[in-house]
């Protein structure tokens, strides 16, 4: 049972998403396509070569994919279909296309490090049954496309509203700066490691630019960008409230601030954060003063 623990939440809003009516098509479409997409381009990789980094292809082409299907299905106006689409699916694709460069490139070929740290989890939860644990993590990532990522895009597109909202002009404004932010992080530390590495200090440190304020910028900018994405959603929220039965209501809520959660620990605990720096600081000699003075995830004014 401790492995398929993780699943149990994700079932249950998969079931009350499809019980709402509202989205029960639109779920349907997208759960069946979510997981065609996983099986084929993790689920049975993962199985024959025993490594998941595959995840990082999958799981941002399922945003898109998620874009793709709120603007064909979506039953709002044409404007919030159409926000509800570009928004997901050009988040999607950077990510996506970036992973399967890496793939052609050959970098999965090995298992990437935030991956590898998986089994460091698993063996302090007592998972010895590796295959079985990395199949349903992946799991887990597909159903999470299935319904509380995909929750946003879905109130987002239902919404019949022409007007925007001021909400949502906020919720674009951050979406936007937040995601010009987090491909400037991005920039910065490529740039710095080609720098380091031309001049022969493969260990150094990136602190510079964003990062001087936060060990991780492009993970915080991420999660704003998600953030963004449910201030966009509220006011669809809003328009639901009373056209549903209460707790049907406040599951929507639920959902859709939990894509806020799950992110957050995704990218501070899971995947992101914590995993990275678990290498760093046995790469890095200068990491762990590095940590001392700079926050992990919310930039803030450097320590002296």
């Amino acid at each position: 049972m401790k492995y398929f623990k993780p699943l149990i939440l994700f079932i249950f809003a998969i079931v009350l998403l499809l019980y709402s009516g509202i989205f029960l098509q639109l779920t349907l479409i997208n759960g069946l396509l979510q997981i065609l997409l996983f099986l084929l381009v993790v689920n049975i990789p993962a199985w024959i070569t025993k490594r998941m980094s595959y995840v990082d292809i999958a799981w941002p082409l399922g945003l898109v994919l998620i874009g793709v299907l709120v603007f064909i299905f979506g039953e709002g106006a044409f404007s919030k279909r159409i926000m509800g689409g570009v928004l997901f699916a050009f988040m999607g694709l950077r990510m996506g296309l970036m992973a399967v460069y890496y793939w052609s490139k050959g970098f999965l070929n090995k298992e990437l490090p935030r991956y590898e740290y998986q089994r460091h989890r698993w063996m302090k939860e007592g998972k010895t049954n590796t295959d079985l644990a990395m199949q349903v993590e992946i799991s887990v990532q597909a159903l999470a496309n299935i319904s509380f990522l995909a929750m946003p895009a879905l109130l987002i597109a239902w919404n019949p509203e022409t007007a925007f909202h001021w909400l949502e002009i906020l919720g674009i404004i951050i979406w936007v700066l937040s995601f010009c932010l987090e491909t400037i992080a991005d920039k910065q530390k490529n740039a710095f490691i080609t720098k380091s590495r031309s001049e022969g200090n493969k260990k150094a440190v990136c602190n510079v630019g964003l990062w001087k304020y936060s060990r991780h910028p492009n993970y915080f900018f991420e999660w704003m960008v998600w953030n963004a994405l449910i201030i966009i959603a509220l006011p669809s929220w809003f328009g639901l409230f009373n056209s549903e039965p209460i707790y049907i209501s406040l599951f929507y809520l639920f959902a859709v601030l939990m894509a806020s959660k799950m992110m957050y620990t995704t990218l501070v605990h899971y995947t992101g954060a914590k995993p990275a720096e678990y290498y760093s600081v046995q790469k890095r000699p200068e990491y762990k003063a590095y940590q001392q003075t700079t926050s992990i995830f919310f930039p803030r004014k450097p320590k002296e």
